[in-house]
């Protein structure tokens, strides 16, 4: 069943968004927008043992705490990017955050399980609709020589709110209390709300009616959930369990469902003719293998300097900061410089390269010889290599739509990422296990090497597949 739209221009702002204060203005509070997304993961996550000592939550409760948001942000970026489009993407952002404050309030006062997890999933799908539009805002609002630095600054708003989350969490749990993690993004979230009208333009293309593709939206929203609660089973079930074979069962009946509706479908959520074009069939492989590589990266290192290295949870945490400045610093001042000398296909290339070394190091380097030889240049190579290839991913993948798609292509960077992260991370992690032998659900020595080795596979495999439409740009 279809419902039938109305698109509308929005033209009131966009004159307004495109005048040259106007734009930087809108890209501040798009950027803001990305930061308390990437903060709210990071800064929950080092809050996760005092939220489980004050509501007594069992081990599958607290994972929970963060798998719900995981879950409903991953599975919903593909129907949000589409939404979009469709509906308008200012409309989408101030939907998204006004939902994330809401699921952060819920969650800040939660006093049992039930309402701490609900909180979190009303805060995926907030996150879920926020984070497209406001890239879709961003791709509508800069173009040319522009877009790569507006994109930079994206990329860097992201490494700023993992590092920001890593140490203001552990001083306003100390200070005021677990809840206060979650009220701290509130502010954000009211100030896109108010300013979103006078700053951004509606973002959505023409006057044409459109049907919104209900049934596309349904499966491809279950296939997506399906897949990242298997990924996310993997660590604990392992990859012959009954759960994990009929999440990914499910997963994919549910997409060749979505495949066989988007062929029938006047109108479709995701127009399969896009992916004639081989720039973007490739940008979403690069977008699954480097997710995948990317963010395992931090789980295995906070693993690796707990467990290996013997290290206390806050000198973990301090221990990881210099990847997320380094990201930061690196994003700001020299990939836009980067980009516009070699264009996002090479410089994508590039980053999943030097991507591979940090891994390799990370497996290589003796742990004896302490965390400044050991673990330091191998987080700072890291860091470069996930800021090179981040953004110019997305830029490839925007780049392969018309600007009607622009939504979109967001969601399914995004999606594609969320993916690529949760199968990566389980399955490196299983890598590990396996090769730690008798050690059983923990990683030895031996066991990060081979996770971090495979990460290093998955990363050069990705930079030989990124070289093959970087060739063809050429």
């Amino acid at each position: 069943m279809t419902t039938t739209l109305t698109a509308s221009t929005g033209s009131g702002t966009a004159g307004r968004a495109h005048t040259a204060g106007g734009r930087w203005a809108a890209l501040a509070l798009l950027v803001s927008a990305q930061f308390v997304v990437m903060l709210d993961t990071s800064i929950v996550n080092v809050a996760l043992p005092s939220i489980q000592a004050d509501l007594d939550l069992r081990p599958t409760a607290i994972t929970w705490v963060v798998n719900a948001y995981v879950l409903s942000f991953g599975g919903l970026l593909l129907l949000a990017g589409r939404a979009a489009d469709l509906f308008g993407s200012r409309r989408l952002l101030v939907g998204g955050s006004i939902l994330f404050a809401a699921g952060t309030l819920l969650a800040a006062s939660a006093s049992s399980a039930p309402q701490l997890v609900g909180g979190r999933v009303v805060q995926g799908v907030g996150a879920a609709a926020l984070s497209p539009a406001a890239m879709s805002l961003l791709l509508l609002t800069f173009g040319g020589q522009s877009r790569a630095r507006a994109m930079s600054i994206w990329g860097a708003a992201s490494a700023l709110g993992g590092a920001a989350g890593v140490m203001a969490g552990g001083l306003l749990v100390g200070a005021f209390g677990w809840a206060s993690v979650f009220l701290v993004t509130v502010p954000v979230s009211v100030a896109a709300v108010a300013l979103a009208g006078r700053l951004l333009p509606e973002g959505a293309r023409g006057g044409t009616r459109r049907r919104f593709d209900w049934r596309g939206a349904a499966t491809i929203t279950g296939a997506v959930v399906a897949l990242v609660h298997g990924a996310l089973g993997i660590a604990d079930h392992g990859w012959a369990s009954p759960t994990v074979i009929a999440a990914f069962t499910t997963s994919a009946s549910l997409a060749a469902l979505f495949v066989s509706i988007e062929r029938r479908t006047a109108d479709p959520l995701l127009p399969l003719d896009l992916f004639h074009s081989r720039t973007l069939t490739t940008g979403v492989g690069l977008a699954v293998l480097g997710g995948a590589a990317r963010a395992s990266t931090f789980i295995l290192v906070a693993l690796y300097l707990q467990q290996a290295l013997t290290m206390a949870p806050a000198q973990a945490g301090l221990a990881m900061v210099p990847t997320s400045l380094a990201g930061f610093a690196f994003s700001l001042s020299l990939l836009p410089r980067i980009v516009r000398a070699l264009g996002p296909q090479h410089s994508l290339v590039a980053g999943l390269v030097v991507l591979a070394v940090g891994h390799l190091w990370l497996a290589n380097a003796p742990t004896a010889s302490g965390y400044l030889t050991a673990v330091l240049p191998g987080l700072l190579l890291v860091a470069v290599g996930v800021a090179l290839s981040f953004t110019p991913t997305t830029m490839v993948i925007a780049g392969a739509v018309p600007d009607t798609h622009t939504g979109l292509a967001s969601g399914l960077a995004g999606s594609a990422t969320q993916v690529g992260a949760a199968l990566g991370t389980a399955t490196f992690t299983a890598i590990g296990i396996s090769a730690s032998g008798p050690l059983g659900q923990t990683l030895g020595t031996t066991g990060f090497a081979a996770a971090f080795t495979a990460a290093a596979a998955v990363a050069l495999t990705a930079a030989v597949l990124g070289s093959t439409i970087a060739r063809a740009r050429h």
